[in-house]
């Protein structure tokens, strides 16, 4: 072990990590999207969620990138994790999430933002009302009334339970059987539409059930396996994608409960993503880009003055933990923490949002790290995350570093 961690001079020596947020790949961080064209060429501006939970904010996301629409992007807070800003509930009473505006045009409702958008750019693929597209968002509809009547009940009794899981593997089924009668991965011959409207709520379907009742949607079915695998060759996806951790604890709130089935898989699944180790997770499969380590050392970096603020322990014990975990993930060498810091590093561990904060690799990364350097200091949780609300996350504890 090293005697000392590192400055945080060397550890920014450590790091070139960089993305061009306006021009460059698909990012949680950016405000304005150009895809090489002139700012004057902005239509459209994205209100969207500040934390990227929002599923509905995922779907027009990712269809304004897939067809590289200059577009602008506030952001907004969720209630569940702080107050809603007045100036946004000038413009959209209602604070619903997402909205657009288009041409000067306040338009709400995801499905009614994309059929305004495909006037205006044309369709990805085919369009929201083609007769093709038509009975996919319907099964899509149908598999999320399936997941919530699983997921959001208390089932009185194993049986009960098992009975929801039928009710909704049922409806995977007919999810697997519409995918294999295409040539490829995708809903329909060629990525589009379709695959935009499923991506959000079955991401979340795959952590959530993974976590709260044990089960693998990616594993258990080939088909949805294919579909996954081929979104995540996609860097649009990638940039919006997150990570199990991130969804089990974020959807809470969201959703109005979530509910455990207290089944023995159901239980190792959630110490791993709890615990770890997190790269043995399902909810990522292509391969671990070399930046990661220097992506999460510099988005912390970006940070580090209102990370350590917001940390319930002793600002001066915190920074030197921080220190000693990010010189663990960058050198491979595990300084000493101080004593007591296995609490605070363990809050931060568990505060890591994919992809707000940075990407799913990266996130791991820095995840390993912190929870390796807690164990040298003790077995100290933090408290347990909330699941009425996440005001834990309330953005205005950064305001101070946009």
């Amino acid at each position: 072990m090293t005697a000392t961690p590192l400055t945080w001079p060397e550890l920014e020596a450590l790091t070139d990590f960089h993305i061009d947020t306006v021009n460059g790949p698909t990012n949680s961080q950016a405000r304005l999207r150009l895809f090489g064209r002139d700012e004057s060429d902005v239509r459209v501006t994205l209100y969207r969620d500040n934390h990227a939970w929002c599923p509905y904010c995922q779907k027009i996301w990712l269809w304004l990138e897939e067809k590289q629409i200059p577009y602008r992007i506030e952001k907004v807070t969720m209630f569940c994790y702080g107050k809603k800003e007045s100036w946004y509930k000038r413009i959209v009473p209602s604070g619903m999430l997402p909205a657009i505006e288009l041409d000067n045009r306040i338009i709400t409702e995801s499905d009614d933002i994309l059929i305004a958008l495909e006037k205006v750019y044309g369709p990805l693929g085919l369009g929201m009302e083609h007769p093709q597209v038509l009975p996919l968002r319907q099964l899509e509809r149908l598999l999320f009334r399936a997941w919530c009547s699983w997921l959001c009940y208390p089932a009185r009794s194993s049986q009960q339970d098992q009975r929801s899981r039928d009710q909704f593997t049922q409806v995977v089924a007919m999810v697997e059987e519409a995918l294999a009668r295409t040539p490829g991965p995708y809903f329909l011959e060629a990525f589009g539409t379709a695959d935009v409207i499923f991506t959000p709520y079955v991401e979340r379907m795959n952590a959530s059930l993974y976590y709260y009742k044990g089960y693998s949607l990616r594993e258990e079915n080939p088909h949805f396996g294919a579909w996954f695998d081929a979104m995540e060759n996609r860097p649009t996806y990638r940039g919006t994608q997150s990570d199990f951790h991130t969804h089990a604890h974020d959807l809470p709130p969201q959703m109005g409960g979530c509910y455990e089935n207290g089944e023995p898989q159901m239980q190792r699944n959630k110490e791993r993503v709890d615990n770890g180790p997190w790269f043995e997770l399902p909810d990522v499969t292509y391969p671990e880009p070399e930046t990661s380590r220097t992506e999460a050392l510099q988005r912390t970096l970006k940070h580090r003055a209102n990370i350590i603020r917001v940390n319930p322990a002793d600002d001066k014990l915190f920074d030197e933990a921080l220190r000693c975990a990010l010189t663990q993930m960058m050198t491979g060498e595990s300084p000493t923490p101080p004593k007591g810091s296995d609490v605070a590093l363990r809050y931060l561990r568990d505060r890591i949002n994919v992809p707000r904060d940075m990407s799913i690799y990266a996130a791991k990364r820095l995840r390993e790290s912190l929870e390796a350097t807690a164990a040298l200091a003790g077995d100290g949780e933090s408290a347990p995350l909330p699941v009425r609300h996440r005001r834990d996350q309330d953005p205005v504890n950064f305001a101070r570093n946009p």
